[in-house]
């Protein structure tokens, strides 16, 4: 069994398909007389002439189907293949080395990836993929055989009627682009993370996916069957006998009672003794906003914009933040979202605004330290979430408020800001609200101070739990005492809740607890009545609430409260679950 990192939920079990970039590990071939060597270049320039082409069309496409910022993603591709040194440097290896155009291109791009490789920041890691993904895009028009098509007409075959599981060391976002038009069922990677290109489209296709599976392609090869379960960063390879029929056990249930459960996206989201709950999404660009749609939310607890910005290689303006708010709100359920201003930083950076080696960047210079350090960008999208307002229901949320100054600092600015968009005479949403982000302790600790400032909160539950245990969630070594199910962890949600109650402020629950059945249990009991989550999670939701009644939850909750760890937690929920609804379990990732 191997451990990684899931990034899209699902389960599937299927058949292996290792692929390999187009140019696989051969060794540099070269031309067999050197008069070929013109002839060669005028077969590279063609296939740039091809692949420029072709990126044009998917900007489109994309831009169509996904929205502006993932199709900028693409007009990044196009600035690369059309970088007049990348492409003199194959020429010049096939004029002086007589070098095939395809091994002229294997040399550049090995170095490349020698040279990002000695850059130790995640983000030029990760935007290798960019450069490797063009290469390989010119390589397919040299070879006229893309890796994925092979995989689509060659492996799909010979599978028979099993899935098909992409096995790589990385998907590119091209690739991932393809997804939804190839049987392709389930993908398996050993790098990429949360931020990478490729893992925000392959959930936007909603394939079951998990990445920072360290050995993958050593161990695995094409043909294998294997266990994907995206919901906990599990694979398993060649599974017995045994494991195989419990997982495809579990795979049927899992997808067929969500396909039930959707069908009951009309219904309210309320207990079995009618209390009232509203299930919000969890939403990163426009796919997502209409995913929340198809699945019943009733509106957007969570839109992060920095995507947005991981998307450009410039900071956007204005007038383009403002184009693609509105257009987001348009999109959502009820046009109900709130939108969170950048949370930039940690594990999400961006060139354009300057980068810091931190010893710990989790906890140094992220989220709203970074808009308050550049004020003219923070202005800028503050009035771009303004202007927006005045097209449905939108609420602002400031990510990380850590001191009572801060918010002091947000609401002149948001102030401020309105009153310059008054004297320009350009129209904005008069009544949208701000709202206050509490993920670090010291926000919790100081909640009813914060409370008479804010008009509302949302609790960030991931990163609140890792910095209350003071552990990072992606270190392996440590990733155990993330534990949601734990005293400290509810013990502080009852006592912001509590506040919130004395003083009537709306508060949501946002991160991963929001979509768990047994968090969800406790902290509806605990007087919790806004839930945001991935899309996916709302029927599972919706229908955990239908079948319990207050009385019950809270019963729950003030058990959970006496509790004094982390196992008697998750042994009594496991079992009040399972009498709840024991179809439900299976849906229960936490």
């Amino acid at each position: 069994m191997h451990k990684g990192i899931a990034i899209s939920p699902g389960i599937v079990v299927g058949v292996a398909y290792r692929v390999d970039l187009v140019f696989g590990s051969t060794e540099p071939q070269k031309l067999d007389d050197p008069e070929q060597v013109p002839v060669e270049i005028a077969r590279f320039d063609r296939a740039v002439v091809q692949s420029a082409a072709e990126l044009e069309a998917v900007v489109t496409k994309v831009a169509q189907q996904l929205g502006k910022s993932e199709a900028d993603i693409f007009k990044g591709h196009l600035q690369i293949v059309n970088d007049q040194t990348l492409l003199a440097k194959v020429r010049t290896l096939i004029q002086t080395q007589q070098l095939t155009a395809l091994s002229a291109l294997q040399l550049v791009l090995q170095g490349y990836a020698a040279t990002f490789a000695r850059i130790e920041h995640d983000y030029f890691r990760e935007r290798m993929a960019d450069v490797r993904d063009v290469i390989s895009r010119i390589g397919s028009h040299l070879t006229l055989q893309s890796p994925l098509a092979h995989a689509a007409e060659h492996h799909s075959a010979a599978s028979g009627e099993e899935p098909v599981i992409l096995v790589a060391q990385e998907i590119l976002p091209s690739q991932a682009m393809s997804l939804g038009n190839l049987p392709i069922a389930g993908i398996v990677t050993e790098t990429g993370g949360g931020t990478s290109h490729a893992a925000i489209l392959s959930r936007s296709r909603g394939i079951p996916a998990v990445s920072g599976v360290v050995g993958i392609t050593d161990d695995v090869r094409s043909g294998d069957l294997m266990v994907v379960d995206g919901r906990e960063g599990l694979v398993i390879i060649r599974p017995d006998r045994e494991t195989t029929a419990a997982y495809r056990k579990l795979q049927r249930e899992f997808f067929d009672l969500k396909d039930r459960l959707v069908l009951n996206r009309d219904q309210p989201a309320e207990s079995s003794d009618g209390a009232h709950v509203e299930l919000l999404a969890n939403i990163n660009n426009l796919a997502d906003a209409q995913a929340a749609c198809k699945v019943g939310a009733t509106g957007v607890g969570l839109f992060r914009t920095e995507y947005l910005f991981l998307t450009h290689q410039d900071v956007p303006d204005e007038e383009e933040q403002y184009q693609y708010y509105r257009q987001i709100i348009e999109d959502s359920p009820n046009r109900t979202v709130a939108i969170r201003t950048l949370d930039l930083g940690g594990d999400k950076t961006v060139p354009y605004l300057g980068r810091r080696n931190e010893a710990n960047p989790f906890m140094g210079w992220r989220s709203i330290r970074l808009s308050f350090e550049h004020p003219r960008l923070f202005e800028r999208q503050i009035r771009a979430i303004l202007r927006a307002g005045r097209h449905g229901k939108v609420s602002m949320l400031f990510p990380m408020i850590t001191t009572l100054e801060e918010l002091h600092q947000v609401n002149k600015m948001v102030e401020e800001a309105r009153r310059n968009l008054r004297r320009e005479g350009i129209p904005f949403g008069e009544d949208v609200k701000t709202g206050v982000m509490v993920e670090v302790p010291a926000a919790a600790v100081c909640i009813d101070a914060i409370l008479r400032e804010t008009d509302f909160i949302s609790i960030g539950s991931n990163d609140l739990i890792q910095y209350l245990v003071a552990a990072d969630r992606d270190n392996a070594k440590v990733a155990h005492l993330c534990e949601p199910l734990s005293p400290a962890i509810f013990r502080v949600l009852h006592m912001v809740f509590q506040a919130c109650q004395q003083t009537g402020t709306p508060v949501t629950l946002c991160g991963e607890m929001a979509g768990q059945p047994r968090s969800v249990l406790t902290l509806f009991g605990m007087g919790l009545r806004r839930f945001s989550m991935s899309p996916a999670f709302v029927p599972t939701i919706k229908a955990l609430l239908a079948s319990v009644t207050t009385a019950q939850a809270e019963r729950f909750a003030h058990q959970v409260l006496q509790l004094k760890t982390s196992e008697e937690i998750r042994s009594y929920l496991t079992a009040r679950l399972r009498e709840i609804s024991s179809t439900l379990e299976v849906l229960d990732s936490a």
